[in-house]
């Protein structure tokens, strides 16, 4: 930028993005100091290096934003993790299934790990079934993005949830994160904390 610049000549742009042709680096300084911007190298690769007038804190500032509002837009996709025996006890499973239904009710994806050990290697149709079965009872909130695959000694399949189901999780968190709303004239405040629930039995 301005005086950092160190080609002899440079193609400038104007403000306004109008080609101003190549001009010597000394008067691309002085243009710009006329109409009181930068000289900002934009395309520093290019022969000669391409150069724009513009106002530098300003494009900072405004790509910052730019930049802040599209990661507030973007909703981060999470990988969880879930193991699973082929020889799973029912209990487990059931406990394991709604873990994976907590996680894609969050909007994240799932990646199902199916654990094979000494002989049960030799049944990959242990590990098929239980990870078929799995994908049938969450279907309503997830579909299979990634279908089952022997990886060594354990077999893999990814879990994603559907569109409506990442939707209704991404519209809890913001409506989790709005500030309380300050009660009118008349109504009374809202508790702040429950009562904390009894632990004994």
């Amino acid at each position: 930028m301005n005086e950092q610049i160190r080609a002899r000549e440079v193609r400038l742009v104007g403000p306004e993005g109008e080609q101003v042709g190549i001009v010597p680096l000394e008067r691309a300084l002085q243009l710009a100091a006329d109409v009181d911007l930068d000289l900002v190298e934009v395309a520093p690769m290019a022969r000669p290096p391409v150069c724009k007038l513009m106002d530098f804190g300003k494009f900072k500032y405004e790509s910052a934003l730019k930049a802040r509002e599209a990661r507030r837009n973007q909703q981060q996709t999470v990988i969880k993790e879930m193991k699973l025996r082929p020889k799973i006890d029912p209990h487990d499973y059931e406990t394991k299934k709604g873990h994976v239904v907590r996680f894609l009710k969050a909007g994240d994806k799932v990646k199902v790990t199916i654990m094979f050990r000494g002989r049960e290697q030799s049944r990959p149709e242990l590990g098929f079934r239980l990870l078929r079965r799995l994908s049938e009872e969450i279907s309503e909130l997830g579909f299979v993005e990634a279908s089952p695959k022997q990886d060594g000694r354990n077999m893999i399949m990814v879990l994603a949830p559907h569109r409506a189901t990442k939707a209704a999780a991404a519209a809890t968190v913001a409506a989790n994160a709005r500030p309380p709303r300050e009660p009118r004239e008349g109504e009374e405040a809202e508790a702040v904390a429950a009562p904390a629930e009894s632990t004994a039995e």
